[in-house]
Order: C-alpha cells, then structure tokens, then sequence
C-alpha cells in the first residue's frame, strides 16, 4: 500500500513545481489558453491544479489519460494472456486514465494501487461501470421509473445506486441515457423516459442530481454521464446502431434540450454515440462537441467515446484506419477512448507529424484531471475503497424498501372494467398464472450492474405474502416463454433469445387452474434481455405461445387481470379485446412482486402515466403524441389525408395516460391574461377535483400549440406538469406560469427565440386532453 502522507508530499510538490511550469507554457501556447478559457467554470484552485499536473506530463502520459481499458479480470490473479499482461505495464507507466466493468473494493483498491505505487505522476484511476437503474438493489429500468412522473424518487433512486456504486469502490457511471425515444422496435427505449422532450429533460436532471449530488467529492456520489451525443433514439427503422437522420430543427428542438440541461447541471461527463448523423458519425461530429457543447454551452467535463465508436469510424467509411479515426474524434471533441485502442497507438505520432496540435491533448486532459480532482481522487485515490461500506451499504433493507415504493408508483393502470381492481382480500381463490408469474430473473430488467440472478420477488411470491391464509392460490407457469440457451449468469449479449413455440403441455393444467380461481392474474410480456441494447424487434408482440395461453384461460375465466412486464411499448390491441384490466408493471427491479400486490390489493392507488405511446400495432412505429399537423391532417371519409386506411394515427394508450382507482375531474381552466408580449408571462390555474371514492394521486400535464411558425410546429406539447395527492373529495388549485422559455424554441432564423402569435393551452391527464383555452403573444 502506497504509504499515504508521502504521497500527499509528492503531491505537494507537484502541485508547487507545476504552478510555475504552467505560467510559461501559457505565454507559449496561445491556443491551450483558448481552448482552455472555454472551460473555466470549476473553482480557481481545481484549475491551478489541473495545470500544475498537466505542466509535468510527458506526451505518453497525457495519452495515457485519454485511454480506458475494459478490466472485467481479477487484478490480484495470475493472468498469462499478452493483452493482460500488456494492461498491466500500461497501468504501472501511468498511461491508462480509467478502468471500467472491474467490480468491487478488492479489485479497485489492487487495480489502482498498480497505478499509485508504480507511475510516475501517481495519477489516479477513475472507474466506471454501467449503473443504470440500480448497483444491486434494482429500481424499475428507467422507461418504468419514468412512469412514475415523480421527479422526487427519481432522484432518489439515483442517489441509491450512486450510494451503492461508491461502496463498491466504484465513481462513474455511464448514465444517464437522455435519447428521445419513438420508436417501440428499439432495444434501449427502456433505458430512457421516453418521447416526449420536456419530460425527458426532467427526468435527466433529475437523475444527474440524484448520481452526482451537490457535491462530487461526497462519498457516496459518483460521476454521471450524459449519453448518447446525440441522436441515438432516431436511429431509422428502430434498429440498434442503425443510421440517422434528423434535420437541423428537428436536433435542436426534440433531441438536444436534455442534454443541455444535463451540461446545465454540472453533469461530469458526456459519452458519444454509435449512430452518424446525417453522415457523419457522432464519434467525430466537431460541431455537436466541440463547436457547441465545449463551445457556445461552455461545458467543463470530459466526452468519453462508446465502446469502440472511434475505431468503428472505419466501418462507418468515414475513416481509412485507426490512425485517422483518432485524429477526427480528438479534433471533434471525443476526450477518452473507450476500448479502441486507437488513441493510445496513433495521438503521439499525430502530434509529432503536426497533424494535431498539443493544444487540443491538453485540452482532453484537462477535462480528465478536472473531474478527478472534483471526485476528491487526488487527495486519496483509494477513497471510494472501503469495505466496511460495501458490507454495510449495498443491498440494505432500507434501499429494499426504497425500491418497492419507487416500483409500486412506476405501475400505470391502463385498464380496468368494472372495477375489477382492486381485488379484495377477502377472495376465496386467485389464479396466478403465465411464463413470468414466478420469474424471479425477469423484473430485474436488462442493464442489471450487479443485481444478484434471480434475486427479484415474484409476482407469486408477492400476491403470497399479501393474502391470509384463507386465500388458495393456484400457481401455474402454462408456458415457457423462451427455450433455455444457456446457464444463467453468462453474458446475454452473445446470443439471441429463442422462444418456446411448441411446447404447450403446461397450458391445460393453466386452464384448470383459472377454472378453480375467482380471478386470475396473468403475468405475460417480456423476459428482461428481450429490450436493452441491441435488442431491437420487429415484432412487438406477444413471443411464443402467451396469446395461445391468453385464449386458452379466456374460455373458462373472463375475470383476468394482465400483468404486465416489458421493458418497451407493446401491441397491446389483441389483449385489450379478451380482459377487462391489463397492469403496466415494466421490469420494475428488486421489489418488484411486492409492489404489484400493493397495488393489485388496492393498498396503494396507481398513479403512473405513460411517458411513452402504445400503438394499435406496430407498423404505426415510430408514433409520439407531439407530431405535425401536415397540410393534410387526417379527415374521416376522405382518403387524400395523412392517415392510414387500416389503423388510427393515434396511439392506442397514448403518451401521458394512466387510469387510477379513483377518477378526478377537472374545471375552471383559467389564464389571467390572454395578451403578453415575447418576454412576459401569464398565469394558467385550474382545479381538480378527486371526484371518486378513495385517495389518489393525479399528474396534472400542461401542454401548448403554436398555431403558426416560422418553421411547422407540433400539434401539441408538454411544458408543465405537478403531481398531486388529493383525498376522495378534494379539490386542489394548480398553477402553471408561461413565459419565454415556455414559448421559446430553435426558429428558421437558427436561433432560440418566441415568436408573436397565437397559442392554444390545454391542461388535463393525459396528452388527448381537449380542455383548453387560447392566448397571443405580440411584440
């Protein structure tokens, strides 16, 4: 162990050293300063810092700092292969800048003292790792906990994983994923919130506060990572990696705004995307990185490229090899190279033929060290490595029932006729049947960290622990979903899931079952790896023989409740026709058989919303509430329309929608003014009333239209919304101010601005909202 107060010494004297060095490099080099007057907005003292290390640097270490190796190997074991064996010489030369996927205390403590007790500079290590909707306690997977419009337990649950990541001696997590998402066909919708930019927006700061904290050098805070820059979710035909393309209003307006509320925030680092954008490949686009995000944003942190996206410049055919893949991504921005190996092999040689400028690798570094020095890294490298936290703090009971509480408000009741829910506890006999009834794998969801397989509750375990005794219930799985492949724990990336379409000796037992039963529970929808990255379908449907299950339980028992588990929007049309209530429950993590019986047993009232469309099917895809009108909006009985002759343009659950057990009403939408000029403001109030019988909770949306543009404008979009308890009878005044930035957006004249006109406000629960009002704004 490297003894720690000579360290601090060491560090002291680099730090003194450095001061001077770097007032004489900056007289030398006037382009560093201009690159680096872009990013001064950390403290004086973190800058004197970052310059004294970067004044002592060699041109191999400051590469070096620009490298991130993938670590999934035991830094203490005996390797032999040459690539182990070439990642540890690199580390002890101080010329590895971060690790990622080396997991727990032990691994990061011996992976970092590699770098402590042998470079040079004694530059610390940042680790990253994938911590998307949870470290080992699971939350809902993100389009889920979207759901829940509660920007509160977002956070939260952020601040959690963040909590558990550090005990694991972990500072970085690749998260979160701001790409707007329309298309159900894509794998990674579930890593996001949804369609809707406003909401996105949101949730993303929301989840950046809740990673980073108020302060990054708090121990239980990590570094986040706004992801993926930018377009990912636009991705043509919804498949994964796929190409893009978008026009420049469209990027300003719908896909750049979470982000550059994320830039707003302070979020550490941003992570660049596989996708080209209109032909150039994110990984080298110069003018959405350098040019605006380290430019006109004025943002401090540091890119890191997607796996391998500076090397995959090649396949794209905009690079001839890795030498040239590494001089466009460092010119457009892209700071760190993850797992490429093109950095590290090709930047110095860049630099010595004069092809990139010293200016631009200090640059990078800088934003490296930058972050380090904010993560508190330098004044003790092993900081995060404490096992007594990592004991104590992961996995604990009191983040168990976090997560229960955050699953249970991410369930959107989409159907319910007849007030079949909630159940009473006073049934004689419930059915639980279906492939994901007593799946203890699947509600952990895709993108899992180090959730433990098969750690989840069960919806059979959770409707169990719910009833008394008195109670039967009858447990039958009916069919498999998929045909096992594989033992569980291996990696899911290396092989597509293949569904049982054959073997149907389950479903009569199934049958017999939901004949016994007064009401039957049906878990169908998605295993956990059917969503996630690379993970796009063409179908989003039912897989395998759940309709046949469906059907089958349908003749002999109509009182079915659907319980829903999916990490993206389904085809839901079918279903609908044969039960009268269907449950979204998402993959919604640890807790999640006990959050589904809260709400199957009415101890707590759904009140999430869709932040995402279902359609009617899915050659609607992609479909999101804020589209344009056309110059032929669709018309009954007229085929010259913008419509399609077998199916709606609207959703079949649209964006925003989410049935309660109580019902609220709302009245008296009023704005106290109907004129205001382009930098005023109005007031829009209206009341709600919880109209029903028992307690609830209602997320009020507000959304505008801009009848006329300079550029064509949505139909409709959210600017607003408040999520409200209201006891049964109550009535409660929401406000909501519109002003500039409400009305604001990216015009023809490329810039964002309001411009004079004539708007219409709706205000109600859901995006089909026809409760509305009209105001004007003049010059």
């Amino acid at each position: 162990m490297l003894n720690k107060r000579k360290y601090f010494i060491n560090l002291a004297i680099l730090l003194l050293l450095g001061c001077t060095s770097s007032g004489r490099l900056a007289s030398e080099n006037k382009d560093r300063e201009a690159l680096k007057e872009k990013t001064m907005l950390s403290s004086p003292d973190t800058e004197r810092k970052v310059d004294s290390v970067l004044a002592l640097m060699t041109i191999d270490e400051k590469v070096g700092q620009l490298v991130q190796y993938n670590g999934k190997w035991d830094a203490t074991g005996s390797k032999s292969s040459k690539r182990y064996k070439y990642k540890i010489e690199k580390l002890k030369k101080g010329e590895v800048g971060s690790m990622l996927n080396i997991i727990s205390v032990t691994s990061i403590r011996e992976t970092q003292r590699l770098v402590m007790e042998h470079s040079r500079l004694k530059i610390p290590l940042i680790f990253g790792y994938d911590v998307i909707h949870g470290y080992q306690t699971m939350f809902p997977v993100p389009l889920g906990e979207s759901a829940s419009w509660d920007l509160e337990i977002i956070e939260q649950s952020a601040a959690i994983a963040a909590k558990e990541a550090s005990a694991s001696g972990l500072n970085w997590t690749f998260a979160p994923m701001l790409d707007i998402s329309r298309d159900a066909r894509w794998g990674r919708i579930m890593e996001g919130a949804g369609e809707d930019t406003y909401l996105s927006t949101q949730i993303g700061v929301a989840r950046v506060n809740g990673f980073q904290g108020n302060n990054l050098s708090d121990i239980n805070t990590i570094a986040a990572c706004a992801k993926h820059f930018a377009g990912y979710g636009f991705g043509e035909a919804g498949r994964d990696y796929n190409t893009v393309q978008v026009g420049e209003y469209e990027l300003h307006n719908i896909i750049l705004p979470p982000f550059k509320a994320a830039a707003n925030a302070g979020v550490a680092t941003f992570m660049n995307a596989f996708n080209d954008i209109d032909g150039v490949p994110a990984t080298g686009h110069k003018i959405l990185q350098r040019d605006l995000l380290k430019g006109k944003w004025n943002w401090e942190g540091f890119v890191v490229s997607d796996w391998g996206s500076i090397g995959e410049m090649q396949a794209h055919g905009y690079a001839t090899d890795k030498k040239h893949a590494s001089e466009i991504a460092i010119k457009a921005g892209s700071d760190m190279d993850m797992e490429s190996y093109a950095y590290e092999a090709s930047l110095k040689p860049l630099v010595e033929e004069g092809k990139v400028s010293i200016a631009l690798i200090d640059d990078a570094v800088r934003r490296v060290l930058r972050v380090k020095f904010q993560l508190g890294l330098f004044d003790d490298p092993y900081k995060y490595c404490d096992e007594k936290r990592e004991a104590t703090e992961v996995y604990s009971t009191e983040h168990l029932e976090i997560a229960r509480d955050v699953a249970k408000k991410s369930i959107v009741l989409l159907k319910n006729e007849k007030d079949i829910l909630p159940l009473s506890k006073d049934l004689k006999s419930i059915a639980v049947i279906g492939p994901l009834a007593d799946d203890k794998d699947s509600p952990l969801g895709n993108w899992r960290a180090q959730a433990k397989y098969n750690s989840a509750v069960s919806l059979l375990e959770g409707i169990k622990a719910a009833v008394s005794d008195n109670i039967t219930v009858y447990y039958e799985k009916g069919v498999d979903l998929t045909v096992p492949t594989v033992t569980p724990g291996e990696n899911q990336f290396l092989f597509p899931l293949e569904f049982n379409t054959t073997d149907r000796s389950g479903i009569p037992k199934a049958v017999e079952a939901a004949k016994k039963a007064e009401i039957v529970l049906l878990a169908i929808g998605e295993d956990a790896y059917q969503s996630g990255e690379g993970r796009s379908q063409t179908d989003i449907g039912f897989k395998g023989l759940q309709m046949e299950l469906l059907e089958a339980i349908q003749k002999v028992n109509k009182n079915i409740v659907i319980i829903l588990m999916n990490g993206r929007p389904m085809d839901l049309s079918r279903p609908s026709e044969l039960v009268p209530s269907i449950l979204e429950c998402w993959h919604l993590g640890s807790q999640s058989g006990h959050a589904i019986a809260d709400v199957v047993f009415g101890d707590y009232n759904p009140s999430g919303k869709l932040p995402v469309s279902f359609p009617h099917n899915v050659g609607q895809e992609p479909l999101y509430y804020n589209r344009k009108n056309t110059g032929r909006p669709s018309s009954k009985g007229n085929v010259a329309f913008s419509s399609y002759r077998d199916a709606p343009n609207t959703a079949f659950y649209p964006f925003g929608y989410g049935l309660s057990y109580t019902t609220f009403t709302y009245n008296n939408l009023n704005l106290d003014k109907t004129e205001i000029t382009v930098n005023g403001s109005l007031e829009v109030s209206v009341d709600i009333t919880n109209s029903g019988n028992v307690d609830g909770e209602e997320v009020v949306q507000l959304y505008i239209r801009d009848l006329v543009g300079s550029i064509t404008r949505p139909i409709k979009e959210l600017k607003g919304f408040k999520k409200l308890k209201l006891k049964a009878g109550e009535t409660q005044t929401v406000k909501f101010t519109i002003d500039s930035e409400t009305l604001q957006f990216y015009t023809a004249n490329k810039k964002w601005e309001v411009e004079p006109g004539q708007f219409n406000i709706f205000v109600g629960g859901s995006s089909e909202t026809e409760l509305q009002d009209t105001f004007v704004v003049i010059k």
